[in-house]
């Protein structure tokens, strides 16, 4: 069959609507493919060098145009780079000596030319140099010289050559390759070899002749996917993978073994992967025991072939459904792959506990239920299992078995069909977390300032600059990674007030455009990275640009950077750090560094602010959460730390005359913490202890809250800034009433603060120093670092009565 038979049975090939190849074609976007230089009439791509994603760099050599390789000789080709390794210098000309390409003959002939110095075919050439032996110019101005019928294409399917003689059947390189072919080896079919053939390689010439219409279709559709998601493909790596297709007539992409050559089996795959999604639906997608996520909306994938049973399989792919559409964010498929872990050991459990394997579902029961808890607790107390993923096995289990109840799966024709009702995890089967006093993720601040001081060693671990600065800006705004990998450019502004703000898109519960008020040093970081960003991609707009651009394969730099790649030069960069130390109980141990990842710094985000008094409210909406309990999940102040302050606060309690109530005895310790960790009754400058106000909660006392001069009145040094700012506040309000003119004197009285509440107040500040000032610079330290931790678990009291202004702390304390 010749070449040319062949291309029309290819044109001429049917198919349907709905059929793959019609599919993949409809898919593919004309533009794209002048872009890339398709030819649909001759099956070539002509690949352009200037092309952002299909293209390569040339070399800067004037007349050679070769293909720039590695970086060894940067800006030559592998020729000009030889030829400066040799000289000593950049040559000035192409040093090349060969042709490459081919071109018709000068004469008009459909003919091949012998080469670009003698553009003749080989009947002419022989005419002008053996016979006649005139120059080229007056060979062609005479005119006897006509031009001379060709022979036609070569019969290589995938060359696109002419034939250069009239008793060869195939183009000058082809004849080579097949006489070489014959002198190698046995005679291979000559009807198979024009039809699996490669073509010859030419610049950026990719030939897709003699592949199946769909295997063509797949080809141009994954690279244009892969162009839209700023993947390079290469010339050299995709021409070898099309002659391996050609070469094996496989009938679709997938149908090929896997290439051994990374660089082609990574194309392959990624070709394969476009394909499949391409050709795929949501209802089929769920069908399979794997799912490829991106077709139903989400990142990732999931195997539920690590279940063996296969009505439980059933169940996790109904529950995995139906919970789609709920879960928001690029990280939902972390969950449902947990999920699936934790179903293995129900599916391990059965397998191992049961003659049948636990294949039957209408066969298990209660006792079954028995056997899977206590096996958990046997794993439990060998180490395997922690207490916490113990608790999830059993919540996770509970979960998918109630919902397949709820979906109808034991109905009879379901995957479910006789499970028994008392084959359920019940409330009581699930332990209670342990609320003891535990390390929460935040990170200590000792651990935190070693962090920062190292922070110039993550150069050492990657070339990328922009992976410090998503370090530094995890560890100031407290977002999540992909959160501050997604930034935009123009991710500045400032407030009304004219303070910095950070515009960010909460991507996990989808609401975009947050503000994030942020420190001047924070800010300055950003400023910073945008001028590096709009420099290294200056035509870019300033709408599609990131701030943070991933360093491969983003031409434009509008690709962010991957929070997979962040994790990793994170955990390169922990490793790479001196031991990190911190000071326990007097003494030096080293602090494990495998609690340290980027998603800690969040929780030390929130217990910093905490620290600082920021209240939790405000700690909320700076975290971004709905609900308050997740933001109290974010920090902690445990109750051994908490007794611990009470007690040393409660050394330190006065009465409204400022005498000091001395705690001696520890059941009034005793009581003292019980009273703190239930909330006692609390004033803003201190607490009360009248029988009426106490039963009211605090919202009745019979003194209208004239504490100071209530034998019922208690406070402590850590009460010492709201008393502070209290005597503030009485001494301006005395003078601004003083000072007004717009009162009547009755009510200047009532609105006049006393001098004795003055006098009180003032005296009870100055004990409360007075105190303080006795104790030695260790002692004061420690009360110190109580009061911190008191003030931070105190409810705030709102009574109408003055409170302390809100602190404005450096919340970059880490910092060096």
């Amino acid at each position: 069959m010749t070449a040319l038979a062949a291309a029309r049975r290819i044109h001429a090939y049917a198919d349907s609507p709905k059929s793959p190849l019609s599919r993949l074609a409809t898919a593919t976007s004309q533009d794209f493919l002048r872009e890339a230089g398709w030819d649909p009439r001759s099956l070539v791509l002509t690949l352009s060098a200037a092309h952002p994603m299909l293209g390569w760099d040339v070399c800067t050599v004037p007349g050679c145009g070769g293909m720039v390789e590695g970086s060894k000789d940067a800006g030559l080709c592998a020729t000009c780079g030889k030829h400066r390794a040799e000289t000593g210098r950049v040559p000035t000309a192409s040093p090349k000596t060969f042709t490459i390409g081919e071109g018709p003959c000068r004469v008009g002939c459909p003919r091949p030319w012998e080469s670009r110095r003698r553009p003749l075919c080989a009947a002419h050439e022989h005419r002008r140099g053996k016979v006649l032996k005139i120059p080229l110019e007056a060979f062609l101005a005479r005119a006897d010289v006509v031009p001379l019928p060709g022979f036609g294409a070569c019969a290589v399917l995938a060359c696109t050559r002419l034939r250069y003689s009239g008793t060869s059947p195939f183009c000058q390189a082809h004849q080579t390759r097949w006489t070489n072919q014959a002198r190698l080896g046995p005679q291979p079919n000559r009807e198979r070899w024009c039809r699996t053939e490669s073509a010859v390689a030419e610049e950026g010439r990719v030939s897709l002749r003699g592949l199946p219409p769909l295997v063509v279709a797949e080809v141009l559709y994954g690279l244009q996917q892969r162009c839209a998601e700023g993947t390079k493909t290469h010339r050299a790596v995709l021409r070898p993978l099309c002659d391996r297709l050609r070469r094996t007539e496989v009938a679709s992409i997938a149908d090929l073994e896997p290439p051994g050559r990374r660089q082609q089996r990574d194309l392959w795959r990624s070709l394969v992967t476009h394909c499949r999604r391409a050709l795929s639906s949501p209802a089929e997608e769920q069908a399979k025991d794997q799912w490829d996520l991106m077709v139903l909306g989400h990142r990732g994938s999931l195997d539920f072939t690590v279940i063996g049973q296969s009505w439980l399989r059933g169940a996790a792919k109904r529950w995995v459904a139906e919970d789609l559409p709920r879960r928001r964010g690029p990280n939902a498929a972390n969950l449902w792959q947990y999920t699936l872990a934790n179903l293995v050991e129900l599916a391990t459990s059965l397998r191992i506990q049961r003659d049948d394997h636990g294949e039957l579902p209408a066969a298990l029961g209660r006792s079954d239920i028995t056997a899977f808890t206590n096996r958990l607790a046997f794993l439990q107390r060998e180490g395997t299992l922690s207490p916490g993923r113990r608790i999830d096995i059993l919540r996770n289990v509970r979960t998918v078995l109630d919902s397949a109840r709820w979906q109808g799966l034991t109905r009879p024709g379901q995957p479910l069909a006789g499970l028994p009702d008392d084959f359920s995890v019940l409330k009581e089967d699930i332990p209670s977390k342990d609320r003891s006093d535990v390390p929460g993720r935040a990170l200590p601040i000792e651990i935190m300032r070693q962090l920062c001081q190292g922070l110039s060693a993550v150069a050492q671990v990657t070339t990328c600059q922009d992976a410090q600065l998503a370090i530094e800006l995890l560890i100031d705004t407290g977002r999540r990674p992909e959160e501050i990998c997604s930034l935009p450019w123009d991710c500045l502004k400032k407030d009304g007030q004219g303070k910095h703000v950070l515009l960010w898109d909460n991507l996990k519960c989808q609401r975009p455009g947050r503000e994030l008020p942020i420190t001047d040093a924070t800010a300055r970081l950003v400023a910073d990275q945008q001028q590096r960003v709009r420099a290294r991609f200056p035509h870019t707009p300033a709408a599609e640009l990131r701030l943070i651009p991933a360093p491969k394969m983003n031409p434009h730099g509008a690709k962010p950077f991957r929070p997979a790649t962040l994790n990793e030069i994170h955990r390169a960069w922990v490793d790479s750090l001196p031991p990190l130390v911190i000071q326990l109980g007097g003494r030096t141990v080293e602090f494990d560094k495998q609690r340290v990842f980027p998603y800690a710094y969040r929780h030390t985000y929130a217990q910093r602010h905490a620290d600082a008094g920021v209240p939790v409210d405000v700690l909320r909406e700076l975290l971004d959460h709905e609900s308050m309990d997740t933001t109290r999940g974010y920090y902690r102040v445990g109750a051994e730390r908490r007794r611990e302050a009470v007690d040393k606060v409660a050394h330190h309690q006065f009465d409204r005359h400022g005498q000091r109530i001395w705690r001696e005895a520890e059941a009034l310790l005793d009581a003292e913490r019980t009273r703190h960790a239930i909330g006692q009754v609390a004033v803003p400058y201190g607490t009360c202890h009248e029988p009426t106000n106490v039963q009211a909660g605090g919202g009745s006392c019979p003194f209208r809250f004239r504490c100071v001069g209530c034998d019922h009145f208690r406070t402590d040094v850590s009460y010492l800034p709201d008393l502070t700012t209290y005597l503030q506040d009485l001494l301006r309000d005395r003078e601004r009433i003083l000072a007004a003119t717009d009162l009547d004197e009755w009510a200047r009285a009532d609105a006049l603060p006393s001098e004795e509440e003055i006098r009180k107040v003032k005296a009870l500040v100055h004990r409360v120093r007075e105190d303080l000032d006795g104790l030695t610079d260790k002692e004061r330290a420690e009360i110190d670092q109580a009061v911190a931790v008191v003030r931070r678990t105190r409810q705030l009291v709102h009574l109408g009565m003055p409170q302390v202004r809100a602190p404005h702390p450096d919340l970059r304390l880490e910092r060096p």
